[in-house]
Order: structure tokens, then C-alpha cells, then sequence
């Protein structure tokens, strides 16, 4: 016997057992019997093609036939679904081909027809069905450009994270087209420099424009000037952050705000909150501190906060601007204990930066702040996400998310269940609630609300706001009011949590919009890469309870949370195109794999609070204490570090706001910088890849959008999805771009952070690179 045919010999039998043991343990799950029943049929090939009999070789070709019979019954015609089913039993069968394994049998005999046929069969069926995502085909285009000059100084700006005060992340510039993206080229480049020791940064910011400067932020807060056509460095301010012992160094944008009637130094400034809770003022022109501006151009954001242990709260978004007042809320280390720092919002003079009102959950009618020994209440509801505003209204918009810790509520108050996981109007002189509205009930699966609420108007009057969440549910309210414009239902939800826990019986959902979430997960949907993984998954899903979206968590088994807390949509959030009225959405489709601890046992295990000599990622155990349960929480992965459901992982869609319709939806990037093991591939197949990041869409009715895994920038055409340009970044475009006007060139500007994320195992980078056309063809 060849060593060849006995080594392939001891892989059958490897494989066979291996299906067979977990195939037995999931028939006893209530599981499907196929692979226990391949276990049987590799084990029993194994043994006769040991004995050389070509007995095996029949019997492996009567079992490929049936495999992939029951993959079509059982997946239907779907290309991802088919390819854990049957590419490793075709490849098995394309081996038994070979002249090698012929001559390992000791003789030529002729091959069964069918033997020929099966397993090329399989693998056609795979390829065939999956044609539209294996091939990752671009357009080439390259019309001719106008100048098309915007019509106001104002129109070439980004002014505003968002580009307006309400976030629609829409520009009215359309120099670049549909016909021309294919000869946008990178024109600058800038790198942000070496971190400080110690830090653990994120480059996730957009950036602003103003006449012709772009201003930024670093994750450890460096404040940057550049020229907007050039990319050269005009000024930095370096606040000079303490970086050790806090997690996850963000800055996501600076605000903007030109005092009305000043001139001279800070007549224009630049805010920025910081990771050690500062909100500093800048000169525009220099970068200086602006000496007016609280003390010597810095207001100390832990006044009225208490006891606040390092890497506790900090703040990631910029300040909203609203009627002369900058408005912010800060960022709360997730799940560690009661009380851990206030989730107050708070108002500062935009000119002097004299504290104007706060808005605490706690004591939501007291706007002042607290006496002497007192401090913010502990323990509320943050906004650490970005807000939005309106100047006519007088309202500012604001994201919030839960109560500590966020995978147990029986503690929490009647106005931490009120305000938590909603999008609440507030006055913006007075810090008054003119409506709120909540988009999770009593949230027990960390569904704080992340994005940036969008506002849009409409033909026939319609101020609308857009409100996207976690769970994958767009609500659309009117931004006067908080009611809703499109529908929105209470529907039952599973029950039977912890015995001391009190989950809502109803949860809202905006059955008048599409949902993002994604498919439910289902013992069919598992996924993986061999039988052998997706029969692991298969195991792991029936092992948990999984009762629909909002199943509560429990300590019996593991729960599976759909969507997962990267969501559905995460704090890049929705664009909006205003000339087509279309909202343009990226969402992920990644389920978690959760469960409570009962203090005991987290006590054994060692599960503690975070310190600032040991902060980690915003999963894993966390220690909840105050509470009787402790949390474990992590993705639902393979053991090929790969998710268990089913791709896509990530998609982009269009809906038309008129009507509430989907108009399009396609798989969001490929596979080539990530896959098992959290290798990359280097195969760019078009799976749909998990996503953070936002849009920007133009008046030309293109979008552009990073935010994948894959290191890539791309434009899209907002009518019907075709991806029509796309670039290579150095790590992942974890940013929202922006797009802006250079009048010196007469061009069109697109740039991003490309700075890659940690957790999303994109890479990491100091890169900001801007595209444009050539000037010869922009002319």
C-alpha cells in the first residue's frame, strides 16, 4: 500500500469519527441526523479503501450523490450555503479520480461513470449558484468631468461631522459622477505620527472643512490643521492626554463655531473633548488655547461627577453645536458595576464655556449643578454616541444607551427604564425633555442606542428624524414631536429570564421600515468551512436558547443575542441621499453567544471589574457587580474563529424614504484581509464582511463608504448598488469619510482615516488620504 493511500485512509477514518461523535451529540440535541450519518459513510469508505476495494470508491459515490441531494433540500440554491455542505466531500471524491489514488489500489480498474460525475457535479452546483459572488467584477469608467462649482463657499465645506448640524452625511457636490469615479487617484497623503507610549489608539475621525483648512483629531487627542488641497500640516495641538489605563483612544471629530460679531484671535474656534475629560477651545487660525474659554481655554469635565476612577468616562464624539451651546455626554465603561460614573448630558457656553444646564436621568427636572459633597446621580443612562441638532427647533437630539451595568435591570429606576436605549429631544437653552422616545425597552442585551440621529425633510412638510439602532430597527419619527411617521408596533417578545430579573413583554419595532438585523439563526443557517466545523456550530446553537430576537439572557445555558452588539447598525449610521430621498444603511449580521454568571461562580473564576492597570475589550466576562450575575459575553464564532451563521456578515442597502421600501441590497466586501484563524485569505470573494463605519452621499447620486474589515474604499451608486470604484487602504477604513470643494483646483475632494480597528482585526494605521480627479480633467 502507498503511503498515500494510507494517509488518505486515516483522514477518512479522522473524518469519520469526528462527524460521528458530533453527529451523534447533535441527534441528541434534536439535531439533524446527516452528519452522524456521514460519520458512518466516511468511517465505512475509509475501511474498504484501507483493503484496497474499490467497494469504497462505489459507496463514496453513492453517499456524494446523497450529500448533495440533501444540501439542496436542505440549504436550497444558495451558493454559501452549499459550500460547507459539499466542497470538502467533492474535493474527496475529485481525489478518488486521480491516477494517484488509482495506483495506491494496486490497479487501474475503470472509474463508476458516476464517480465522475458527483463530485464535479457538487462543486459545479456550488460555483454555479455562488457565480454572482465569486467573481469580483468592477466597472471601468472614466467620463468627462465639469467643473460643476458649487454655488456657495458653504456648498464646498464639511462644516459639521455629520456635514449639517442634523447629520444627513450629504453633500450637494457632484463634480464626481457615475461615469468619472473610475479616475478618482490618491492626491495626498498624511500621517497622523507615532502614538504616545502607552496608548492604544484608534484613528476613527472624520474630518471637518472650512474654507480651506480640513481639521481632525487623533484617538489620543492631538488636534491637527491641514491644508485642504495639499494635505500639509498648518498647525497641532497636543493636550498632552495621560493615555495609560483607559480603553479604547478615540476621537471620532472636532465642531466648528464662528462667534457671531467677534474678530481677532478665536473670533473662529475648534472644540474638542478629550479621553481625560476636557473640553478645550482653539484657535482656527493657530491652534491656540483660547484663553476666555473656562480656565485658560479648558473646562474640566469631571466637575460634578464624583469619585471618577480612571478609564471610567471620557468622551469620543464632538460636542454638538446648538443656539450658541456645546452639548456632550461621555463614554461609560460597559458592564463593570452600579454606579459607576453619571451618564449626565451637559450644556457649556460656546464663547465663555460657563457650564449653561445639565440634563441627569436621575434628577431629569434639576438642570444646575450639584451642591457642595453632591454629585451627578451614578450610574445612568450615557450618550456617548453623536448628537444632532436644530437651530429652528431649538432641540438637540440625543443618542443614549444604558444604565450599569447592561445585562441585568432589576436595580435600575423608573427613569433609568424611561430614558435608557431611546433618542430624547432636549431644549437646547434650558436642558429641558421635549419628547423622548425608546427604541428597546428595559435593555438587557446592551442595545444602547450608537448612532447619530439623522434629520431629513421631506416634500409635503415632513421634519423627519432617523433614528438607527443596534438591534437593526430604523425608527422614523417626526423631529417636532417624537412621533412616529413611519409605523411602529409593540410586538411579544420571549420571556423567562432570571427569577429576580423583570424583562419588558413587549418591545418596539418599526414595522413601517425595512429591518437590518438580518436572517434569524436557525440549526440549518449554521455555518462553516468543513462539515466537521459547521456540525460544531450545528452543536453549539442547539446547546443554547434562542427564542427569537430579545430572548433574555439566563444561567442555564448560553443565549443567543440576534443581532449581536455590533449590531445591526453600529455608530457609523445611515446617509441620507436628499436630491433622491434614499437613506443609504450598512448593518452587520453577527449574533452573540451570551450568558450570566451567578455571582459564585464569577466570584470563583475571578471575574473582577476593570482597573486602570488591567482595561480590556468591552467583552468577555464582566463583572457586574452590585448585581447577583456577572456576564460572559463574546461572538458566536466557530472554532475557526469564523461566525457560525451563515455569510453574508455585512451588507449595504438603499431604501426609499418616500415610501419605506427597500430598493436595493447587496454583500458589503470580500474576504481577502479576513477569514479562519483571523488570517486573511487573500481572496477577494464577495461574502458580505462585518462592518464599522459610515456613508456619505452627493448630489451625482454616488455614495462612498469604508468600513469593512477588508482594507478598502469604495463608491457605489446610490440608485442601484453597483459598486463602481474602489481603492486599497493601508488597514480598515473604520471612519466616516468626507467630500469637499478646493477651489484653488477646482476639484472635488474625498478623504478618509484609514486606521484600521482592533477589534475588527483590520490593521491599524496613522493614515488620512484624500482622492481626487486629475486636475487636467477637472478643468
Amino acid at each position: 500500500m502507498t503511503i498515500m493511500l494510507y494517509l488518505f485512509g486515516l483522514f477518512l477514518l479522522a473524518t469519520g469519527l469526528s462527524l460521528l461523535w458530533l453527529g451523534t451529540t447533535l441527534v441528541g440535541l434534536g439535531g439533524s441526523p446527516y452528519y452522524a450519518l456521514a460519520g458512518i459513510a466516511y468511517l465505512l469508505t475509509a475501511l474498504l479503501i484501507l483493503r484496497r476495494s474499490w467497494h469504497g470508491v462505489w459507496f463514496y459515490t453513492a453517499f456524494l450523490a446523497a450529500t448533495l441531494c440533501w444540501a439542496v433540500w436542505e440549504s436550497g440554491l444558495d451558493g454559501w450555503a452549499l459550500a460547507p455542505r459539499l466542497v470538502m466531500p467533492s474535493l474527496i471524491g475529485l481525489w478518488m479520480i486521480t491516477p494517484w489514488f488509482r495506483r495506491g489500489m494496486g490497479r487501474l480498474q475503470p472509474l463508476p461513470g458516476a464517480l465522475m460525475l458527483w463530485p464535479g457535479l457538487g462543486l459545479a452546483t456550488v460555483l454555479a449558484i455562488g457565480a454572482p459572488f465569486w467573481f469580483d467584477r468592477l466597472p471601468t469608467t472614466m467620463g468627462p468631468v465639469a467643473a460643476a462649482i458649487p454655488a456657495s463657499p458653504a456648498e464646498g465645506d464639511w462644516r459639521h461631522y455629520g456635514n449639517d448640524q442634523g447629520g444627513s452625511r450629504f453633500s450637494p457636490l457632484g463634480q464626481i459622477t457615475p461615469a468619472n469615479v473610475g479616475g478618482l487617484r490618491p492626491v495626498w497623503t498624511y500621517h497622523t505620527g507615532p502614538m504616545p507610549e502607552g496608548a492604544r489608539a484608534s484613528f476613527q475621525a472624520t474630518p471637518i472643512k472650512i474654507g480651506e483648512r480640513l481639521y481632525l483629531c487623533t484617538g489620543y487627542n492631538d488636534v491637527i490643521a491641514l491644508d485642504a488641497e495639499t494635505g500639509r500640516e498648518i498647525w497641532r495641538h497636543r493636550p498632552r492626554v495621560d493615555p495609560r489605563g483607559i480603553y479604547g483612544l478615540t476621537c471620532r471629530g472636532v465642531t466648528y463655531y464662528r462667534v457671531p460679531e467677534a474678530t481677532g484671535p478665536c473670533a473662529e474656534r475648534i472644540y474638542t473633548a478629550t479621553v481625560d475629560a476636557r473640553l478645550i477651545a482653539l484657535d482656527a487660525a493657530t491652534g491656540r488655547l483660547c484663553p476666555g474659554f473656562g480656565t485658560t481655554g479648558e473646562v474640566n469635565l469631571l466637575t460634578g461627577m464624583g469619585d471618577v476612577e480612571k478609564g471610567y468616562y471620557f468622551v469620543t464624539s464632538p460636542p454638538a453645536l446648538v443656539r450658541g451651546r456645546l452639548v456632550l455626554g461621555g463614554w461609560v465603561t460597559d458592564g463593570q458595576h452600579v454606579g459607576e460614573p453619571s451618564g449626565v448630558i451637559r450644556a457649556f457656553d460656546a464663547v465663555t464655556g460657563a457650564f449653561s444646564w445639565a440634563f441627569d436621568i436621575g434628577r431629569p427636572d434639576f438642570h444646575a449643578m450639584p451642591g457642595a459633597g453632591e454629585s451627578f446621580t451614578r450610574g445612568t443612562p450615557n450618550s456617548w454616541a453623536p448628537m444632532s441638532g436644530d437651530d429652528d427647533l431649538g432641540l438637540v437630539y440625543v443618542p443614549t444607551g444604558n444604565a450599569t451595568p447592561d445585562y441585568f435591570g432589576a436595580h435600575r429606576t423608573a427613569n433609568d427604564d424611561r430614558f435608557a436605549s431611546s433618542v430624547v429631544a432636549l431644549d437646547a437653552e434650558s436642558g429641558a425633555v421635549r419628547w423622548s422616545f425608546q427604541t428597546t425597552h428595559h435593555d438587557l442585551w446592551d442595545y444602547d442606542v450608537p448612532a447619530q440621529p439623522t434629520l431629513v425633510d421631506l416634500p409635503g412638510g415632513v421634519k423627519g428624524l432617523l433614528q438607527p439602532t443596534k438591534r437593526g430597527e430604523i425608527f422614523f419619527l417626526d423631529r417636532r414631536t417624537g412621533e412616529p411617521i413611519s409605523r411602529v408596533e409593540e410586538r411579544p417578545v420571549p420571556q423567562g429570564s432570571v427569577p429576580e430579573e423583570r424583562a419588558a413583554l413587549t418591545q418596539p419595532f418599526s414595522s413601517g421600515m425595512p429591518s437590518f438585523g438580518g436572517p434569524p439563526p436557525t440549526e440549518k443557517r449554521m455555518w462553516g468551512l468543513t462539515p466537521i466545523d459547521q456540525a460544531m456550530c450545528r452543536i453549539r446553537f442547539r446547546q443554547a436558547r434562542f427564542d427569537g430576537t430579545m430572548t433574555p439572557l439566563g444561567t442555564a445555558r448560553p443565549t443567543i443575542t440576534w443581532p449581536g452588539y455590533l449590531g445591526g447598525i453600529d455608530w457609523g449610521g445611515v446617509s441620507v441621499d436628499k436630491k433622491r430621498h434614499l437613506m443609504i444603511v450598512n448593518n452587520n449580521q453577527v449574533a452573540n453567544y451570551n450568558r450570566l454568571i451567578p455571582r459564585a461562580e464569577a466570584d470563583r473564576q475571578g471575574v473582577k471589574p476593570m482597573t486602570a492597570a488591567h482595561m480590556s475589550d468591552v467583552g468577555g466576562p464582566v463583572a457586574q457587580k452590585g448585581v447577583p450575575y456577572a456576564a460572559h459575553i463574546t461572538p458566536f464564532l466557530s472554532p475557526l474563529a469564523i461566525p457560525c451563521q451563515q455569510p453574508p456578515y455585512g451588507m449595504v442597502s438603499a431604501v426609499d424614504l418616500r415610501s419605506g421600501k427597500l430598493v436595493w441590497s447587496h454583500r458589503f466586501g470580500t474576504s481577502r484581509d479576513s477569514g479562519p484563524l483571523a488570517l486573511p485569505t487573500f481572496l477577494p470573494i464577495p461574502m458580505g464582511v462585518p462592518n464599522i463605519g459610515g456613508s456619505v452621499a452627493t448630489a451625482s447620486g454616488l455614495f462612498f463608504i469604508g468600513a469593512t474589515q477588508e482594507h478598502m474604499l469604495r463608491a457605489y451608486s446610490s440608485e442601484t448598488g453597483d459598486e463602481l470604484w474602489r481603492a486599497r487602504l493601508p488597514a480598515g477604513g473604520q471612519a466616516t469619510p468626507a467630500t469637499y470643494w478646493s477651489p484653488r483646483s477646482n476639484r472635488q475632494f474625498v478623504v478618509i482615516a484609514a486606521g484600521g480597528h482592533g477589534a475588527m482585526l483590520s490593521g491599524s494605521s496613522d493614515t488620512l488620504i484624500a482622492y481626487a480627479l486629475p486636475k487636467e480633467r477637472s478643468r
